[in-house]
């Protein structure tokens, strides 16, 4: 698919927002362009590091009219899937990592009427979802080691882009591909001509001095 047929999403990551203001930073992001807020779910044992839950996922969902891009970096999402819906999720993306039963989880997300997404760390195969990509609404590709913001970017995701790409075209799956992980200006233009989607910009985005420009500086 050709670059400038595809709708490019930027979704600006609460993991690097001012929390002392988070209303107001998230109020900010939707002002200045961002078309979704990635929310990283994190639970110091499938990461290290621990994050919010769905109370705060709620709270988030009454300061903002954006779709709630919800990532869970969990041991097991099975048990929270019903409780992040509830809090007002748009999407839900679990790890191919976090455990045996892929298929059972994406089911259970959509049962609920919320958008599937599947997350793949940097050293996982694309090949290891070929027989999920069809029943999927979101593929996320790591191009850092999650857990952290404000890492560098793995240049061999570009690669895991590309292939992600020819994979979802060639089959007509209605898939999107989103990257996460060391986005900025220049990788994520890389990003998008390798074949993403949705670009995940924390740092880049909440650390600036004019978020506005931020993401408009990550559009093609």
């Amino acid at each position: 698919m050709a670059e400038n047929k595809r709708n490019i999403k930027i979704a600006p990551s609460v993991l690097s927002a001012d929390f002392a203001r988070l209303a107001d930073s998230i109020k900010a992001v939707e002002e200045a362009g961002a078309d979704l807020i990635h929310l990283d779910i994190m639970d110091g044992h499938f990461v290290p590091n621990i994050t919010f839950g769905p109370g705060v996922v709620a709270a988030i969902r009454k300061v903002t009219r954006l779709p709630l891009d919800v990532h869970l970096m969990i041991t097991d999402p099975a048990m929270f899937i019903p409780r992040f819906a509830e809090s007002g999720a748009d999407y839900i993306t679990v790890h191919l990592e976090s455990g045996p039963h892929l298929h059972r989880n994406i089911q259970s997300i959509k049962k609920l009427n919320i958008k599937a997404g599947v997350s793949l760390n940097p050293h996982t195969s694309i090949i290891q979802i070929t027989e999920i990509l069809g029943d999927i609404d979101l593929l996320l590709l790591m191009s850092v080691n999650p857990g952290f913001g404000g890492q560098e970017f793995i240049e061999r995701t570009l690669e895991k882009i590309r292939v992600a790409r020819r994979l979802i075209d060639s089959a007509k799956y209605n898939c999107v591909i989103e990257i996460d992980g060391g986005i900025n200006d220049k990788t994520g233009k890389l990003c998008i001509e390798a074949g993403a989607d949705i670009l995940v910009a924390g740092n880049y985005v909440f650390k600036s001095n004019d978020f506005k420009a931020a993401i408009a500086s990550l559009r093609p």
